[in-house]
């Protein structure tokens, strides 16, 4: 008898984190994932990615749609049913709320900010072939082009003192423009990721404060017209020498 398990797609993993499995294919599942560490890694960052996005937009879920999403649905759509749209509409709405906020009140920094660097951190620090855009063996390369796409000169500190080297960064999206993330390891594969934009004026605020998502813990500090954000899962303490060895590398 064929006792082999079978491999599971991305499809079957996102089901069995949303528990939409029956017990014979979850069971089937978990114990595929003891023999495959790496599609186990997986699993575990969208949990955490599950549970960061609930985190960040469950409190808006549970407000009224705003009347002129409302009155565009009916004009759009009004012989379809609105089951499923519904739901991502609100999702929708709730997402532009969290990142670019609506006029009359938009979300501040203090909110923002960490959010979006503990989840651009547990959707990254997972990958095993592509952590990063560029490495750091071409870090004069990563610096230019993260400099030329954020307007501002950045270059990663280097926190080997700290017991972490640079791994290389990428671009991401922003607020209300372009991001960047550099990416630090240490000798046990524990990641950080640092997270910056810019675009930012009239701030004089330049004290860590700290939040945690989860189990990711986030200082973070604006610089003039930069913010900053550190973010790993490890204890305060730690983290807080890390973020002052980074403000330090930033400011000689």
């Amino acid at each position: 008898m064929n006792t082999e398990l079978p491999i599971f797609t991305e499809a079957d993993l996102h089901a069995y984190v949303d528990e939409r499995l029956d017990p014979a294919r979850r069971a089937q599942i978990e114990a595929w994932l003891e023999t495959h560490p790496d599609a186990a890694e997986r699993v575990r960052a969208y949990r955490e990615q599950n549970a960061l996005l609930h985190s960040a937009f469950d409190g808006v879920l549970d407000e009224p749609i705003p009347e002129r999403v409302q009155r565009a649905r009916t004009l759009r759509w009004g012989w379809m049913n609105y089951g499923g749209l519904a739901a991502s509409l609100v999702l929708g709405v709730a997402l532009g709320w969290l990142v670019r906020g609506e006029s009359h009140r938009e979300l501040p920094l203090s909110i923002v900010l960490p959010k979006q660097a503990a989840l651009a951190h547990v959707v990254y620090t997972p990958e095993v072939l592509h952590p990063v855009e560029v490495g750091a063996d071409q870090e004069e390369h990563l610096v230019k082009w993260l400099s030329k796409r954020l307007g501002v000169n950045v270059k990663p500190p280097q926190l080997q003192s700290s017991g972490f080297t640079l791994e290389g960064g990428r671009l991401l999206p922003g607020e209300d423009g372009p991001a960047a993330q550099f990416m630090y390891r240490d000798s046990a594969g524990l990641r950080l990721t640092l997270y910056l934009r810019t675009g930012l004026h009239d701030n004089r605020e330049t004290a860590f404060r700290y939040a945690k998502e989860d189990a990711v813990s986030v200082f973070y500090w604006v610089d003039g017209s930069t913010a900053y954000a550190l973010s790993g899962e490890l204890d305060r303490e730690r983290l807080l020498n890390v973020a002052q060895a980074v403000y330090k590398g930033i400011n000689p």
